[in-house]
């Protein structure tokens, strides 16, 4: 990173300590939290008990972390929480509300196949950062989150539609819920899938934003042969303007394997979007003219349907990166740890291609068929983060695109911003 930000990787006692991830990684206005299993950071093992205690566990380590880097829980800007047994949620509801009693992240709940060290659930945070990480420098003030609310789209007692921060706004992940009733739309995936999509500009349009403005969409489906159907519905929402169609601009994205989805819905979709006002009080020049910067390389592998990298701001999100080599359509032959160093190395060809290095990355996330393969694959990932700073989110799923082992996407720092539209 250049000397006008720095990646500032941080560790507490109070937590557990994972030496192949940094507990907090903070990059201008945001802190990337490594996902939380309910580990005893005294005794560094799983608490015994059940849900209701592990969830305890769970959100007490993000609270440590927070604490030991001078924020608060209310700073949380956006919460994963993945479950073993979606039949769980309630017991961790009601020790989520103790930590967000008045003010509501957003939020995405789904239940995966596998956790490490077979938990029953894992707690992700992100967090806003007022001070940004420029050393001996004046920041633009002290940023503050907007929230907001629309009729129009879903709502949910224990999370916020949409919480903006700086130059971002991250939107709870929308389940196919007509905002009328309530209830999941009748009908199969396409509908379903058409569902998520539209919650998503309601929240957008009801803040004044386009659709074109989204960096990075996640979407969690339980049928991964459910895919082509989930597509031809994407294709109609993306591009979604005569500017962004003109470019072919699409966003970034993973497509994620899960047991279940809150409420027996098939498909849920989550956005990041970005937002060019950035948060008052801000300095004039940081907030006009920032425009996205959309890229792709032909040192890594290729979808149509996505881009490889957004970035936006002080920010680069890089799309899920199967073991595939670059102009091929093939996964790579040797086993986990062929297929985890191709990962790996799609990441680092896009995140050079933006002039940038490995040591930019802020965050990992790591989807992986066997949790027992992660000892080979972390043999793999120290060669390429030796000081294991990258906050990390790991989860087991039951299978993954091409028949792939392992998934990797990545969220990097972007030293210089994005230049102003000329």
């Amino acid at each position: 990173m250049t000397k006008d930000n720095v990646v500032l990787a941080r560790n507490t006692q109070e937590a557990p300590i994972d030496k192949f991830a940094s507990q907090s990684v903070a990059f201008s206005h945001y802190n990337n939290l490594s996902a939380q299993l309910p580990i005893d950071p005294q005794s560094g093992k799983l608490v015994a008990s059940g849900v209701t205690e592990q969830a305890e566990q769970a959100f007490k380590n993000v609270a440590a972390i927070v604490q030991s880097i001078d924020h608060v829980m209310s700073d949380v800007v956006r919460l994963t929480i993945f479950v073993k047994d979606l039949r769980d949620l309630d017991a961790v509801d009601a020790v989520y509300k103790k930590y967000f009693a008045n003010y509501l992240p957003t939020r995405t709940v789904a239940a995966v196949d596998a956790l490490p060290l077979d938990a029953l659930v894992q707690v992700e945070a992100l967090l806003s950062n007022g001070e940004g990480t420029i050393p001996n420098a004046p920041q633009a003030g002290d940023l503050i989150k907007l929230t907001n609310h629309t009729e129009n789209a879903p709502a949910d007692v224990l999370s916020s539609q949409i919480v903006a921060f700086s130059h971002y706004t991250n939107l709870s992940a929308q389940l196919p819920i007509d905002p009328e009733t309530g209830r999941i739309v009748a009908g199969d995936i396409k509908v379903q899938t058409a569902q998520s999509l539209k919650n998503i500009k309601s929240i957008l349009t009801s803040v004044d934003v386009p659709v074109d403005d989204i960096v990075k969409i996640t979407i969690f489906v339980k049928d991964l042969s459910q895919m082509p159907a989930v597509d031809e519905v994407y294709k109609t929402f993306f591009p979604d303007s005569a500017i962004a169609r003109t470019v072919a601009y699409v966003p970034a994205r993973t497509v994620a394997v899960v047991s279940d989805l809150p409420m027996g819905a098939d498909v849920q979709i989550e956005a990041v979007v970005s937002y060019g006002d950035g948060t008052p009080p801000q300095a004039i020049e940081d907030r006009h003219g920032l425009i996205l910067e959309a890229n792709n390389t032909n040192d890594a592998c290729k979808c149509p349907l996505a881009t490889q990298s957004v970035a936006f701001s002080h920010y680069n999100n890089i799309s899920a990166q199967l073991p595939i080599a670059p102009n091929t359509d093939d996964v790579v032959s040797g086993g986990i740890k062929a297929q985890t160093e191709q990962c790996l190395k799609n990441i680092k060809a896009v995140i050079e291609s933006v002039d940038h290095v490995m040591a930019d990355t802020v965050k990992i996330n790591i989807f992986v068929k066997n949790l027992a393969d992660m000892d080979a694959v972390n043999e793999v990932y120290q060669n390429f983060f030796p000081e294991g700073t990258p906050a990390r989110r790991v989860v087991g799923v039951s299978e993954l695109p091409k028949g792939a082992l392992i998934q990797m996407d990545a969220i990097v720092g972007n030293a210089e911003g994005t230049p102003a539209l000329v």
